[in-house]
């Protein structure tokens, strides 16, 4: 048999290792080997270092990964039952492909394999935002995500300031990351299908942050602020200080409301923060 070759259908996997999706562990997953192939290519020139795919469940994505030339993949898995599926797939693509089986949430990325490395997943929509917030804090340890995620997270990671959609998310991606929507997925496209609309997004380290700031005041202010986000900044930053002193001290405006506020106004602030807790 040729590397990769004679796989049978994914369906057929799915019913013999009795691999029917567990809502407990948000999986819904995607069969179409045109749509896997797209999001495979979506994440560039896979041949050097470690392609990490976080819940890969029966491994629909993790064969385009591989049939697109990816040299290493590193598959977290925490559902036991798909782990003898992901491991017939590895004797297809021989010393090309790791099974992790743990929970990714406890994994730290740059253990898993040598630079550079990328992360190419379809997120389960339990834990989606809590993997997303672990990654974005280590923009040195990647050289790009290719994330699928629910349709409303792909537009909170992209949203620009005065949006709806714009939160701590946005300001927590756009300040070290380059954001840029792909492509939608309809939920038809799932077994079982979700009741909303996915969307793939792809994110790339910046060479230097948006602006200067401490990471942790960033999350301190954007907590604050976003966490009462029909208020003024004078009333919302309260717990953080002086706020009308800090939106002073950040040329922001203290009657500006959350939404309204650039990352760079946020990084501003946070640097207020840094500052004030200093005694400076």
């Amino acid at each position: 048999m040729t590397e990769g070759g004679g796989l049978p259908p994914l369906r057929d996997v799915i019913a013999r290792h009795g691999l029917g999706a567990r809502k407990a562990l948000g999986q819904h997953f995607l069969l179409d080997t045109n749509l896997t192939d797209r999001i495979a290519r979506a994440a560039g020139d896979l041949s050097a270092g470690t392609t990490i795919e976080v819940g890969p469940g029966p491994g629909g994505l993790t064969r385009s990964l591989l049939a697109n030339g990816a040299a290493r993949v590193v598959a977290v898995e925490r559902d036991e039952r798909c782990l003898a599926a992901l491991a017939e797939l590895a004797e297809a693509y021989p010393g090309r492909l790791a099974t992790v089986a743990d929970d990714a949430l406890g994994l730290d990325v740059p253990d898993l394999g040598a630079p550079p490395r990328r992360i190419v997943a379809n997120l389960p929509y339990n834990v989606g935002t809590p993997l997303l917030l672990t990654w974005l804090a280590i923009p040195d340890a990647l050289e790009a995500m290719v994330l699928m995620l629910q349709r409303e997270g792909g537009d909170r990671l992209a949203a620009a300031p005065g949006t709806k959609s714009y939160g701590r998310l946005s300001v927590a991606a756009q300040w070290r990351w380059t954001v840029t929507p792909l492509f939608n997925i309809p939920a038809e496209a799932f077994t079982p299908p979700p009741k909303v609309t996915s969307t793939v997004v792809r994110l790339v380290p910046r060479p230097e942050p948006l602006a200067p700031a401490p990471a942790e005041a960033l999350e301190r202010v954007t907590r604050a602020a976003f966490g009462q986000r029909r208020k003024m900044l004078r009333r919302s930053l309260k717990s953080l200080g002086d706020a009308e002193a800090l939106c002073a001290a950040a040329a922001v405006s203290p009657e500006a409301r959350a939404e309204a506020v650039s990352v760079e106004g946020f990084c501003a602030l946070a640097r207020a923060v840094g500052s004030h807790a200093n005694g400076l």
